[in-house]
């Protein structure tokens, strides 16, 4: 599973870094993303954090807490659509100040960072764990965390290409992983029975509970 989970990741990655070098990105920059509050830049800077992060994750130091799995990190997250609750302020703030380098050199750095990540994962162990810099204290499996990332790359990569109007299709086995996180964290969430209603008998899915993010 391991070596699948790092090929998904990168493939993902290298289609994020292909589109954060494009015309269109630089050119919309400081336009209106399709999500709320968010310009196009805050957005590429969101998408490439996906791809940033994994390495500074991984410089960070560990200190042998239980590790979170890629569905509890999904499911106990609270705000995720209310634009200005604190995760999504602080999301936003994050992605601005990638942004601010402006899209030539952000997308150098994301794609320098895939570069050499691309020869790193192959390197690392299947037990390699990671510090999760934003909640100080917390780790994560290596793999655990792409497959968090995966999910972020097929998401964002959907909204940055219709908020620029290009299509750069998202890798299947990208695609693929984030669909299985998802739906795991929405079954973690709300229960088996809720998530039955919303895939089979909408007309019952009164909370919309397949709705993660």
């Amino acid at each position: 599973m391991t070596e699948e989970i790092r090929k998904a990741y990168l493939l993902g990655a290298e289609r994020a870094v292909q589109l954060l070098a494009t015309e269109e990105v630089a050119r919309c920059w400081d336009e209106e993303s399709v999500l709320p509050g968010m310009t196009v830049g805050g957005l590429a800077g969101h998408l490439a954090r996906s791809v940033l992060q994994v390495e500074w994750f991984l410089e960070g130091e560990t200190v042998g807490a239980d590790p979170v799995s890629p569905v509890r990190y999904y499911a106990r997250l609270v705000g995720t659509s209310l634009p200005d609750s604190p995760l999504n302020v602080g999301v936003r703030a994050r992605s601005e100040e990638t942004a601010a380098a402006g899209p030539a050199a952000g997308a150098e750095q994301a794609r320098a960072a895939w570069h050499r990540l691309a020869q790193r994962l192959d390197r690392e162990p299947a037990d390699r764990r990671v510090a999760v810099l934003h909640r100080p204290g917390e780790e994560m499996l290596l793999d655990g965390y792409l497959q968090t990332r995966c999910v972020e790359l097929a998401v964002h990569l959907d909204d940055l290409e219709l908020s620029v109007g290009v299509q750069n299709r998202t890798p299947e086995a990208t695609l693929a992983l984030a669909v299985d996180v998802l739906v795991a964290a929405a079954r973690d969430r709300h229960g088996d029975q809720a998530v039955l209603h919303a895939l089979a008998r909408r007309e019952r899915d009164a909370g919309q509970s397949l709705r993660v993010l």
